[in-house]
Protein backbone atom coordinates (compact mmCIF):
# COMPACT_ATOMS: atom_id res chain seq x y z
CA UNK A 1 0.00 0.00 0.00
CA UNK A 2 1.30 3.49 -0.54
CA UNK A 3 2.04 6.09 1.58
CA UNK A 4 -0.64 8.80 1.72
CA UNK A 5 0.54 12.14 0.24
CA UNK A 6 -0.09 15.23 2.13
CA UNK A 7 -2.30 17.75 0.34
CA UNK A 8 -2.10 21.41 0.39
CA UNK A 9 -4.66 23.73 1.64
CA UNK A 10 -7.44 24.07 -0.41
CA UNK A 11 -6.79 27.01 -3.37
CA UNK A 12 -10.14 28.53 -3.55
CA UNK A 13 -9.74 31.82 -4.55
CA UNK A 14 -9.70 31.41 -8.02
CA UNK A 15 -12.69 30.14 -9.74
CA UNK A 16 -12.21 26.61 -12.07
CA UNK A 17 -15.21 26.61 -14.94
CA UNK A 18 -15.15 23.67 -17.07
CA UNK A 19 -12.41 22.52 -15.82
CA UNK A 20 -10.08 25.67 -16.34
CA UNK A 21 -8.58 28.13 -14.15
CA UNK A 22 -9.96 31.50 -14.40
CA UNK A 23 -8.15 34.91 -13.56
CA UNK A 24 -9.14 38.50 -13.35
CA UNK A 25 -13.02 37.41 -14.46
CA UNK A 26 -11.30 35.10 -17.93
CA UNK A 27 -10.42 31.58 -19.00
CA UNK A 28 -6.49 31.25 -17.94
CA UNK A 29 -6.25 30.43 -21.96
CA UNK A 30 -7.66 33.79 -22.79
CA UNK A 31 -5.31 35.45 -20.42
CA UNK A 32 -2.79 33.59 -21.49
CA UNK A 33 -3.74 34.98 -25.13
CA UNK A 34 -4.05 38.13 -24.20
CA UNK A 35 -0.84 38.70 -22.47
CA UNK A 36 0.82 36.87 -25.76
CA UNK A 37 3.31 35.38 -24.20
CA UNK A 38 4.36 32.28 -21.68
CA UNK A 39 5.97 32.01 -19.25
CA UNK A 40 4.30 34.94 -17.13
CA UNK A 41 2.91 36.71 -13.93
CA UNK A 42 -0.61 37.20 -12.86
CA UNK A 43 -1.88 38.92 -10.52
CA UNK A 44 -5.46 39.47 -9.08
CA UNK A 45 -6.60 42.69 -8.37
CA UNK A 46 -9.75 41.46 -7.18
CA UNK A 47 -8.19 39.33 -4.57
CA UNK A 48 -5.65 42.54 -3.49
CA UNK A 49 -9.05 44.19 -3.01
CA UNK A 50 -10.95 41.57 -0.69
CA UNK A 51 -7.49 40.53 1.48
CA UNK A 52 -7.27 44.84 2.43
CA UNK A 53 -10.81 44.86 2.84
CA UNK A 54 -10.74 41.76 5.24
CA UNK A 55 -8.05 43.33 7.40
CA UNK A 56 -10.04 46.29 7.51
CA UNK A 57 -12.91 44.38 9.16
CA UNK A 58 -10.91 42.01 11.33
CA UNK A 59 -8.19 44.57 13.27
CA UNK A 60 -8.80 47.67 14.99
CA UNK A 61 -9.80 50.76 13.05
CA UNK A 62 -6.84 52.47 14.58
CA UNK A 63 -4.18 50.15 12.83
CA UNK A 64 -2.93 51.77 9.68
CA UNK A 65 -1.83 49.28 7.06
CA UNK A 66 1.12 49.89 4.97
CA UNK A 67 2.46 48.07 2.37
CA UNK A 68 5.88 46.45 2.03
CA UNK A 69 6.80 46.81 -1.45
CA UNK A 70 9.91 44.39 -1.82
CA UNK A 71 7.19 41.75 -1.56
CA UNK A 72 6.06 42.82 -5.01
CA UNK A 73 7.38 46.12 -6.71
CA UNK A 74 5.75 45.53 -10.02
CA UNK A 75 4.52 49.54 -10.31
CA UNK A 76 0.98 48.53 -11.24
CA UNK A 77 0.79 46.23 -7.89
CA UNK A 78 1.70 48.82 -6.21
CA UNK A 79 -0.13 51.60 -7.35
CA UNK A 80 -3.12 50.24 -7.09
CA UNK A 81 -2.37 49.01 -3.41
CA UNK A 82 -1.47 52.89 -2.76
CA UNK A 83 -5.13 53.24 -3.41
CA UNK A 84 -6.18 50.94 -0.53
CA UNK A 85 -3.64 51.00 2.56
CA UNK A 86 -2.33 53.92 4.45
CA UNK A 87 1.76 54.01 3.59
CA UNK A 88 4.07 52.42 1.55
CA UNK A 89 7.42 50.87 2.53
CA UNK A 90 10.15 50.69 0.52
CA UNK A 91 14.01 48.73 0.51
CA UNK A 92 15.74 50.67 -2.16
CA UNK A 93 15.74 53.45 -4.24
CA UNK A 94 14.00 51.73 -7.22
CA UNK A 95 11.38 50.93 -4.81
CA UNK A 96 11.01 54.69 -3.52
CA UNK A 97 10.63 55.94 -6.96
CA UNK A 98 8.04 53.13 -7.71
CA UNK A 99 5.96 54.38 -4.60
CA UNK A 100 6.51 57.86 -5.13
CA UNK A 101 5.34 57.69 -8.18
CA UNK A 102 2.08 56.13 -6.57
CA UNK A 103 1.09 59.71 -5.20
CA UNK A 104 1.10 58.64 -1.92
CA UNK A 105 2.19 61.19 0.72
CA UNK A 106 5.56 61.20 1.20
CA UNK A 107 4.61 61.54 4.70
CA UNK A 108 3.83 57.85 4.33
CA UNK A 109 6.50 56.49 2.74
CA UNK A 110 9.14 54.90 4.79
CA UNK A 111 12.66 52.96 3.96
CA UNK A 112 14.18 50.78 5.77
CA UNK A 113 17.51 48.51 5.53
CA UNK A 114 21.39 48.65 6.25
CA UNK A 115 23.50 49.83 4.02
CA UNK A 116 21.38 52.58 2.67
CA UNK A 117 24.00 54.56 -0.33
CA UNK A 118 24.25 58.23 0.29
CA UNK A 119 22.81 58.82 -2.96
CA UNK A 120 19.69 56.52 -1.72
CA UNK A 121 19.46 58.47 1.24
CA UNK A 122 19.67 61.71 -0.16
CA UNK A 123 16.87 60.99 -2.46
CA UNK A 124 14.63 59.93 0.59
CA UNK A 125 15.52 63.49 2.43
CA UNK A 126 14.95 65.67 -0.48
CA UNK A 127 11.65 63.63 -1.07
CA UNK A 128 10.41 64.03 2.58
CA UNK A 129 10.00 60.37 3.60
CA UNK A 130 10.79 58.84 6.64
CA UNK A 131 14.19 56.86 6.82
CA UNK A 132 14.08 54.06 9.13
CA UNK A 133 18.11 54.21 10.76
CA UNK A 134 20.21 51.18 10.85
CA UNK A 135 22.94 52.18 12.60
CA UNK A 136 24.60 55.41 14.53
CA UNK A 137 27.02 55.70 11.73
CA UNK A 138 23.93 56.37 9.11
CA UNK A 139 22.51 58.77 11.98
CA UNK A 140 25.44 60.67 11.05
CA UNK A 141 25.24 60.32 7.21
CA UNK A 142 21.13 61.33 7.29
CA UNK A 143 22.24 64.46 9.71
CA UNK A 144 24.88 66.15 7.19
CA UNK A 145 22.89 65.25 4.06
CA UNK A 146 20.23 67.17 5.21
CA UNK A 147 22.53 69.78 6.51
CA UNK A 148 23.73 69.75 3.07
CA UNK A 149 20.17 69.97 1.69
CA UNK A 150 18.70 72.38 3.79
CA UNK A 151 16.03 70.12 5.30
CA UNK A 152 15.11 68.60 7.97
CA UNK A 153 15.38 64.55 7.27
CA UNK A 154 12.02 62.49 8.63
CA UNK A 155 13.92 59.66 10.53
CA UNK A 156 12.96 56.73 12.86
CA UNK A 157 14.66 54.19 14.49
CA UNK A 158 14.94 50.72 13.71
CA UNK A 159 14.70 48.52 16.51
CA UNK A 160 16.77 44.87 16.42
CA UNK A 161 14.67 43.96 19.63
CA UNK A 162 16.38 41.08 21.90
CA UNK A 163 13.61 38.64 20.94
CA UNK A 164 12.34 37.02 17.39
CA UNK A 165 9.01 35.97 16.16
CA UNK A 166 8.96 32.33 16.81
CA UNK A 167 8.45 29.44 14.34
CA UNK A 168 8.55 32.44 11.45
CA UNK A 169 9.61 31.55 8.50
CA UNK A 170 12.46 33.86 8.66
CA UNK A 171 13.93 35.59 11.82
CA UNK A 172 14.73 39.38 11.46
CA UNK A 173 15.36 40.04 15.10
CA UNK A 174 16.78 38.51 18.28
CA UNK A 175 20.98 38.06 18.20
CA UNK A 176 23.28 39.71 16.20
CA UNK A 177 21.63 40.60 13.21
CA UNK A 178 22.64 43.26 10.52
CA UNK A 179 18.87 44.53 10.87
CA UNK A 180 18.62 47.66 12.44
CA UNK A 181 19.91 49.16 15.82
CA UNK A 182 20.09 46.71 19.06
CA UNK A 183 17.49 47.44 21.71
CA UNK A 184 20.34 47.64 24.34
CA UNK A 185 22.30 50.91 22.22
CA UNK A 186 18.50 52.96 21.03
CA UNK A 187 18.85 54.83 24.03
CA UNK A 188 21.84 56.02 23.22
CA UNK A 189 20.94 56.56 19.48
CA UNK A 190 17.64 58.48 20.41
CA UNK A 191 19.91 60.76 22.95
CA UNK A 192 21.79 62.12 19.52
CA UNK A 193 19.07 61.94 17.63
CA UNK A 194 17.60 64.56 20.03
CA UNK A 195 21.51 66.47 19.68
CA UNK A 196 20.81 66.73 15.72
CA UNK A 197 18.04 68.71 13.73
CA UNK A 198 15.78 65.82 13.05
CA UNK A 199 12.52 65.12 12.91
CA UNK A 200 11.99 62.38 15.13
CA UNK A 201 8.30 60.22 14.15
CA UNK A 202 8.90 56.56 15.99
CA UNK A 203 10.14 53.43 16.04
CA UNK A 204 10.34 50.76 13.70
CA UNK A 205 10.37 46.98 15.27
CA UNK A 206 10.11 44.13 13.16
CA UNK A 207 11.00 40.08 14.47
CA UNK A 208 10.35 37.78 11.84
CA UNK A 209 8.02 37.24 8.67
CA UNK A 210 5.46 34.30 6.90
CA UNK A 211 3.89 33.31 9.92
CA UNK A 212 0.67 31.00 10.50
CA UNK A 213 0.76 30.50 14.21
CA UNK A 214 -1.41 33.60 15.92
CA UNK A 215 0.12 32.66 19.43
CA UNK A 216 3.31 33.56 18.33
CA UNK A 217 2.20 36.81 17.11
CA UNK A 218 0.66 37.97 19.87
CA UNK A 219 3.97 37.38 22.05
CA UNK A 220 5.95 39.04 19.30
CA UNK A 221 3.13 41.94 19.73
CA UNK A 222 3.36 41.67 23.48
CA UNK A 223 7.28 42.43 23.55
CA UNK A 224 7.55 44.70 20.88
CA UNK A 225 4.81 47.33 22.34
CA UNK A 226 6.79 46.53 25.75
CA UNK A 227 10.16 47.37 24.42
CA UNK A 228 8.70 50.64 22.84
CA UNK A 229 7.11 51.69 25.48
CA UNK A 230 10.61 51.28 27.45
CA UNK A 231 12.16 53.17 24.69
CA UNK A 232 10.01 55.92 24.31
CA UNK A 233 11.25 57.42 27.79
CA UNK A 234 14.42 58.41 25.83
CA UNK A 235 13.17 59.60 22.59
CA UNK A 236 14.01 63.32 21.71
CA UNK A 237 10.10 63.83 20.78
CA UNK A 238 6.66 62.28 20.99
CA UNK A 239 6.40 59.38 19.28
CA UNK A 240 4.15 59.65 16.13
CA UNK A 241 4.78 56.38 14.89
CA UNK A 242 4.61 52.67 15.90
CA UNK A 243 5.33 50.38 13.00
CA UNK A 244 5.37 46.88 14.61
CA UNK A 245 6.06 45.14 11.41
CA UNK A 246 4.18 42.36 9.59
CA UNK A 247 4.96 38.58 9.88
CA UNK A 248 1.39 37.36 8.99
CA UNK A 249 2.44 34.53 6.63
CA UNK A 250 0.23 32.69 3.82
CA UNK A 251 -0.28 28.62 3.58
CA UNK A 252 2.47 27.45 0.83
CA UNK A 253 3.06 23.84 1.75
CA UNK A 254 1.17 20.74 2.39
CA UNK A 255 -0.07 20.86 6.03
CA UNK A 256 -0.03 24.58 6.33
CA UNK A 257 -3.39 25.98 7.56
CA UNK A 258 -3.86 30.18 7.29
CA UNK A 259 -3.57 32.29 9.46
CA UNK A 260 -6.21 32.70 12.54
CA UNK A 261 -6.93 36.73 12.33
CA UNK A 262 -9.01 36.99 15.04
CA UNK A 263 -6.87 36.31 18.29
CA UNK A 264 -4.20 38.63 16.73
CA UNK A 265 -6.50 41.32 15.92
CA UNK A 266 -8.49 41.00 19.68
CA UNK A 267 -4.76 40.89 20.84
CA UNK A 268 -3.78 44.39 19.00
CA UNK A 269 -7.15 45.49 20.53
CA UNK A 270 -6.43 44.64 23.78
CA UNK A 271 -2.71 46.95 23.82
CA UNK A 272 -4.26 50.28 21.89
CA UNK A 273 -5.61 51.58 24.95
CA UNK A 274 -2.57 51.43 26.62
CA UNK A 275 -0.57 52.50 23.53
CA UNK A 276 -2.85 55.65 23.63
CA UNK A 277 -2.29 56.51 27.34
CA UNK A 278 1.48 56.57 27.26
CA UNK A 279 2.19 57.84 23.44
CA UNK A 280 -1.30 59.73 22.55
CA UNK A 281 0.02 61.17 19.47
CA UNK A 282 1.39 57.47 18.03
CA UNK A 283 -0.13 55.34 15.11
CA UNK A 284 0.23 52.23 14.97
CA UNK A 285 1.63 50.52 11.33
CA UNK A 286 1.21 46.79 10.83
CA UNK A 287 3.62 46.76 7.39
CA UNK A 288 2.65 43.74 5.43
CA UNK A 289 3.82 42.18 2.38
CA UNK A 290 3.29 39.22 1.41
CA UNK A 291 -0.03 38.32 3.43
CA UNK A 292 -1.50 41.20 1.02
CA UNK A 293 -0.24 40.26 -2.19
CA UNK A 294 0.99 36.50 -2.05
CA UNK A 295 -2.48 34.73 -2.69
CA UNK A 296 -3.81 37.03 -5.56
CA UNK A 297 -0.82 36.03 -7.76
CA UNK A 298 -0.02 33.42 -9.80
CA UNK A 299 2.97 32.18 -12.02
CA UNK A 300 1.96 30.30 -15.27
CA UNK A 301 4.28 28.36 -17.65
CA UNK A 302 3.87 26.40 -20.72
CA UNK A 303 4.81 22.52 -21.37
CA UNK A 304 6.82 22.43 -24.32
CA UNK A 305 7.96 18.48 -23.65
CA UNK A 306 6.81 15.28 -22.17
CA UNK A 307 9.62 12.90 -21.58
CA UNK A 308 9.52 9.66 -19.37
CA UNK A 309 12.67 8.59 -18.06
CA UNK A 310 13.36 5.23 -16.27
CA UNK A 311 9.40 4.91 -15.48
CA UNK A 312 9.07 8.83 -14.31
CA UNK A 313 7.41 11.26 -16.12
CA UNK A 314 8.68 14.68 -16.90
CA UNK A 315 7.04 17.94 -17.87
CA UNK A 316 9.52 20.16 -19.28
CA UNK A 317 8.20 24.01 -19.50
CA UNK A 318 9.86 26.88 -20.60
CA UNK A 319 9.63 28.19 -17.05
CA UNK A 320 11.56 27.85 -13.96
CA UNK A 321 13.66 28.89 -11.06
CA UNK A 322 15.00 31.76 -12.99
CA UNK A 323 11.60 33.33 -12.51
CA UNK A 324 10.33 31.71 -9.61
CA UNK A 325 13.27 31.45 -7.04
CA UNK A 326 10.88 30.58 -3.80
CA UNK A 327 8.60 27.70 -6.06
CA UNK A 328 12.30 25.68 -6.80
CA UNK A 329 13.07 25.26 -3.21
CA UNK A 330 15.83 27.52 -3.23
CA UNK A 331 14.91 30.55 -1.60
CA UNK A 332 14.45 29.77 2.09
CA UNK A 333 13.47 26.18 2.24
CA UNK A 334 15.44 24.03 3.95
CA UNK A 335 13.54 20.76 2.93
CA UNK A 336 12.58 21.58 -0.64
CA UNK A 337 8.78 21.32 -0.62
CA UNK A 338 5.80 21.85 -3.53
CA UNK A 339 4.15 24.91 -3.90
CA UNK A 340 0.74 24.23 -4.96
CA UNK A 341 0.52 23.17 -8.65
CA UNK A 342 -2.11 22.34 -10.98
CA UNK A 343 -2.45 21.93 -14.99
CA UNK A 344 -4.21 25.13 -15.67
CA UNK A 345 -6.37 24.10 -18.30
CA UNK A 346 -7.65 20.79 -16.78
CA UNK A 347 -7.35 21.51 -13.14
CA UNK A 348 -9.17 18.23 -12.30
CA UNK A 349 -8.68 15.99 -16.06
CA UNK A 350 -9.97 12.86 -16.66
CA UNK A 351 -6.76 11.31 -16.16
CA UNK A 352 -4.33 11.71 -13.04
CA UNK A 353 -0.77 11.00 -12.74
CA UNK A 354 2.22 11.46 -10.99
CA UNK A 355 5.03 13.53 -13.02
CA UNK A 356 7.87 15.93 -11.74
CA UNK A 357 7.20 19.57 -13.73
CA UNK A 358 10.64 21.05 -14.14
CA UNK A 359 12.24 23.52 -16.12
CA UNK A 360 14.16 23.85 -19.49
CA UNK A 361 17.62 25.23 -17.49
CA UNK A 362 20.58 22.86 -17.35
CA UNK A 363 20.73 22.54 -13.34
CA UNK A 364 19.04 19.35 -11.47
CA UNK A 365 17.83 22.59 -8.86
CA UNK A 366 15.18 23.65 -11.75
CA UNK A 367 12.21 22.07 -10.33
CA UNK A 368 8.54 23.44 -9.79
CA UNK A 369 6.67 20.35 -8.60
CA UNK A 370 8.89 17.01 -7.79
CA UNK A 371 6.70 13.54 -7.90
CA UNK A 372 2.97 15.58 -7.47
CA UNK A 373 -0.51 14.20 -8.70
CA UNK A 374 -1.84 16.16 -11.47
CA UNK A 375 -3.95 15.91 -14.37
CA UNK A 376 -2.38 14.13 -17.07
CA UNK A 377 -1.03 17.12 -19.03
CA UNK A 378 0.98 17.25 -22.60
CA UNK A 379 2.81 20.24 -24.74
CA UNK A 380 1.15 23.15 -25.06
CA UNK A 381 -0.76 22.73 -21.86
CA UNK A 382 -0.43 25.14 -18.85
CA UNK A 383 1.14 24.75 -15.51
CA UNK A 384 0.25 26.69 -12.53
CA UNK A 385 2.22 27.50 -9.44
CA UNK A 386 -0.45 29.07 -7.15
CA UNK A 387 0.71 31.46 -3.99
CA UNK A 388 3.03 33.47 -6.46
CA UNK A 389 2.10 36.91 -5.98
CA UNK A 390 5.26 37.92 -3.11
CA UNK A 391 8.70 37.16 -3.53
CA UNK A 392 8.67 36.03 -7.33
CA UNK A 393 9.90 37.32 -10.45
CA UNK A 394 12.16 40.02 -8.67
CA UNK A 395 13.19 37.38 -5.96
CA UNK A 396 14.75 35.09 -8.78
CA UNK A 397 17.86 35.22 -10.73
CA UNK A 398 16.12 36.44 -14.20
CA UNK A 399 19.28 36.60 -16.61
CA UNK A 400 20.41 33.14 -15.20
CA UNK A 401 21.68 31.06 -18.70
CA UNK A 402 19.64 33.74 -20.41
CA UNK A 403 16.81 32.42 -21.06
CA UNK A 404 13.87 34.71 -22.33
CA UNK A 405 12.17 37.35 -19.69
CA UNK A 406 9.54 36.96 -18.09
CA UNK A 407 6.12 39.29 -17.73
CA UNK A 408 3.40 40.50 -14.90
CA UNK A 409 0.22 41.37 -15.49
CA UNK A 410 -2.63 43.08 -13.29
CA UNK A 411 -5.65 41.79 -14.66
Amino acid sequence: MSAVRPTHWPISQFPVIDDCLHIGGMPLTQLAARVGQTPFYAYDRRLLDERVALLRKRLPSAIQLHYAVKANPMSAVTQHLASLVDGLDVASLGELSVALDTGMDPAEISFAGPGKRPPELTAAIAAGITINLESARELETVARLGHGLGRQPRVAVRVNPDFELKASGMKMSGGPKPFGVDAEQTPALLRRIGQLDLDFRGFHIFSGSQNLRAEALIDAHDRTFELALRLAVDAPAPVRMLNIGGGFGIPYFPGDTPLDLEPVAANLDHWLPTVKEQLPEAHVVLELGRYLVGEAGIYVVEVVDRKVSRGHTFLVTNGGLHHHLAASGNFGQVVRKNYPVVVGNRVMGNEREIVSVVGPLCTPLDILADRMELAKADVGDLIVVFQSGAYGLTASPARFLSHPACVEVLV
